[in-house]
């Protein structure tokens, strides 16, 4: 059963925005937290945000992939890329990502500003992802990685953004 927090430790449940949490390891009281007008637990879900170029045409790319989007939460300026029940990815248009932030938006041909790691159910699915990014218009960084107990490979997007495919052996996970 989820433990309850104090409403000061939970922004959730003090705002109706959208909350953008890199990982829940940085800021573990967020798993779940009380949501204060109904007295209900809610469960924490992750938005990265993704500045792209030509919004179009990462939305298709991304479709190619696999990738649905939540039409309620997507415009001509924004598209809610649905990659859990808990995980979303917000692909921006340059303008639309400007809003959030006072920085200049990092080139990701040029510089890295944060890898996004997705799991898969097996070393296949690792490779399939990989291949179909390739095929869609994206471009592979590096040979994949195989540690026995996990294997990862990755792809740069239309926009250079790097996203690491891994899978986890069940029996790792287990272990710790």
């Amino acid at each position: 059963m989820p433990r309850r927090y104090e409403k000061k430790l939970c922004p959730l449940s003090m705002s109706r925005t959208l909350v953008r949490l890199i990982s829940r390891a940085q800021v573990p009281y967020l798993r779940t937290c009380m949501n204060s007008e109904k007295g209900q637990e809610m469960a924490t879900k992750m938005f990265v945000n993704v500045p792209v170029h030509d919004l179009k045409q990462s939305m298709e790319f991304f479709a190619k992939l696999g990738f649905t989007f939540n039409p309620h939460f997507t415009d001509d300026t924004a598209a809610c890329m649905v990659v859990g029940e808990d995980s979303y990815v917000m692909l921006l248009t340059h303008d639309k990502f400007k809003i959030f932030t006072p920085k200049a938006i990092c080139d990701a041909t040029k510089s890295t500003e944060v890898l996004v790691a997705l799991s898969a159910e097996s070393r296949d699915n690792v490779d399939d992802m990989v291949r179909k990014a390739v095929a869609a218009g994206g471009t592979t960084y590096s040979a994949p990685q195989d540690h026995g107990f996990m294997y990862g490979h990755g792809f740069q997007d239309l926009d250079g953004h790097i996203w690491e495919v891994f899978y986890m052996a069940p029996s790792a996970i287990h272990q710790g």
